[in-house]
């Protein structure tokens, strides 16, 4: 270890702790007090200097041996009698002061090493922050390159920086990752050569791991680009979230998204798309399913029909009558139709619009 500061600071430790095993043995262990300023502020630096823990322990249990050894070799040198009973007390009070140290010194050294990971990761935090609320900053420090193309992912649940780690890993690709809050985690995944969110999608693990939620963003180039991508991914976290954590992107609900954040265009959905299906007896119960698996089945009126259990003739009965309700051909609003039922599967719509709350 060449760190002068450390160096110097193991002399002084091994002074002071010299100095409160002595004095523990000629006042007891009561009188000694708790471990030395010296040991705490040598824990520190251990911790600053990156020695491992179980490293600076050992030195103090091999400290405590060699001082028990020093004690013995003067009492025989001075020519006193050191009979079992005093052995025994010394031992006592060696082990108590070595406990208490040790104790003190892992304490000290956790809390020094955590602290410096903290404020680490909140610096790195901070300046993504910055970054993306458009400050002009010099980002190397990052270690990240941003004249390039990138795509943003925002991770929350069990094994979220695993997983994103693993995507960069196997698409080659720069990874920026920083958590801002517990079990949250944002990345982006940048690279001179472009990639498509749909690549992402197909190195998803599978199985998917339970409880975890993962948007991503489109690919965007530069700076502008990083911020947007990011924009994306954080517009698209609810409705990866829900029902069920799962993959997202983007590109797949940007309609859905944009209702999420927008009261008048939830209110406008429901009021023109769902409240004219509740003219029927049931409520539009049947209308909606029929919708839900027609858009669920590509708009392919055989394939819904087999899902539901009925004919064709009744699914195309169904969508004629839904049309009509809403006084338009579903050709031309297919896109409008189909977002309205999933927002009122996403954020029930039943209830009053006023009441949805965008996550993230």
């Amino acid at each position: 270890m060449g760190d002068p500061e450390y160096l110097a600071g193991v002399r002084d430790a091994i002074s002071a702790g010299l100095e409160y095993g002595l004095t523990g043995i000629e006042h007891g262990e009561e009188r000694a007090g708790p471990a030395p300023a010296a040991l705490l502020a040598q824990a520190r630096r251990a911790a600053r200097s990156r020695v491992d823990l179980d490293t600076v322990l050992r030195r103090y249990v091999a400290g405590s041996a060699l001082l028990g050894d020093y004690v013995v070799q003067g009492f025989e040198d001075g020519g006193f009698e050191l009979r079992t009973i005093d052995l025994r007390r010394i031992w006592r009070i060696q082990a108590t002061l070595l406990d208490r140290a040790l104790a003190a010194v892992a304490t000290e050294y956790r809390s020094e090493k955590g602290s410096r990971l903290r404020t680490g990761d909140e610096r790195r935090l901070e300046r993504v922050k910055r970054l993306l609320a458009g400050h002009l900053l010099e980002p190397d420090d990052l270690q990240y390159e941003f004249d390039a193309w990138h795509i943003a992912a925002i991770a929350h649940g069990p094994g979220a920086p695993a997983t994103i780690r693993n995507l960069a890993a196997r698409l080659d690709r720069r990874l920026l990752l920083v958590s801002p809050g517990d079990s949250m985690v944002w990345a982006w995944l940048g690279g001179q050569r472009r990639v498509s969110a749909a690549e992402v999608e197909e190195l998803a693990p599978q199985p998917w791991p339970i409880g975890l939620s993962l948007a991503l963003g489109e690919p965007e180039r530069g700076m502008a680009g990083w911020r947007l991508t990011h924009r994306q991914a954080r517009a698209a976290l609810p409705i990866a979230s829900r029902p069920s954590p799962r993959m997202i992107r983007y590109a797949k609900v940007s309609l859905l998204a944009a209702a999420l954040n927008d009261e008048v265009l939830a209110s406008s959905l429901q009021r023109h798309y769902l409240e004219p299906l509740t003219a029927d007896r049931d409520g539009g119960i049947a209308l909606r399913r029929t919708l839900r698996a027609y858009f669920h089945a590509d708009r392919n009126v055989s394939s819904a029909a087999a899902v539901l259990g009925v004919s064709r003739q009744t699914v195309n009965s169904r969508l004629r009558t839904a049309e009509a309700r809403i006084s338009r051909s579903l050709d031309t609003c297919a896109p409008e139709m189909e977002t309205a039922l999933r927002l009122e599967e996403l954020v029930h719509l039943s209830a009053p619009v006023s009441t949805i709350t965008v996550q993230g």
